[in-house]
């Protein structure tokens, strides 16, 4: 290529090498502006451990926790509330039902951190002043446990369903548990228990 090209709409080597400069060094000044841009978003919390406020059946918790750790494991590993319980660990089986405002959420795949301000019940919450929850009560009157290990779940979405549908149809009883697994197969009587009772009212 000449140093000059004279042909019209030619390019000369001079001008496209400081095109190309400047190009080079408008990239350099714009990449940490386009950086900063990114670093003003959301603040970044973590990895160590920061302060989370929740609201548990009524009572106000102050932990410290990392912002990765889920509401399962801060109620059960941190606030000593292990009523629910850590099955499939995926939002598969329902073992970990809590509800939060009211709605059932699988507490093992809820971070902590993002339920700050929300109202939080567990199973660990619903008897009072030594009497069981109507739905505790209808579930040992039927007899509708085995083992035991998915019934903390089984009662918390059972309240979660009673107290949006107080007499619910065959049919809102089983999408509203359709979330849940008993391995021991004791679904007849789960429904059976849940059909029984009235009255619930929202706690």
């Amino acid at each position: 290529m000449s140093d000059k090209d004279d042909r019209p709409g030619g390019v000369s080597r001079r001008n496209f090498l400081k095109s190309t400069g400047v190009a080079g060094v408008a990239a350099t000044i714009i990449a940490p502006a386009a950086g900063l841009a990114a670093q003003s978003g959301p603040k970044t919390l973590g990895p160590g451990e920061v302060p989370v406020r929740l609201n548990v059946n009524g009572r106000q918790l102050d932990l410290m926790i990392e912002p990765r750790v889920t509401l399962l494991d801060a109620l059960r590993m941190r606030a000593d509330l292990t009523g629910n319980k850590r099955g499939c660990d995926r939002g598969a089986c329902g073992a970990c039902t809590m509800l939060v405002d009211g709605r059932t959420v699988y507490a093992c795949s809820t971070l902590a951190i993002d339920v700050q301000g929300k109202t939080i019940r567990n199973v660990d919450g619903l008897a009072r002043d030594g009497q069981l929850h109507p739905v505790q009560q209808a579930f040992c009157d039927k007899d509708a446990l085995m083992c035991g290990f998915c019934t903390p779940g089984f009662v918390m979405a059972s309240v979660g369903l009673l107290e949006k549908h107080p007499n619910p149809t065959p049919e809102q009883i089983k999408k509203g548990l359709d979330g849940n697994i008993c391995r021991c197969g004791t679904f007849t009587r789960i429904f059976e228990a849940v059909s029984s009772v009235k009255g619930v009212q929202r706690g």
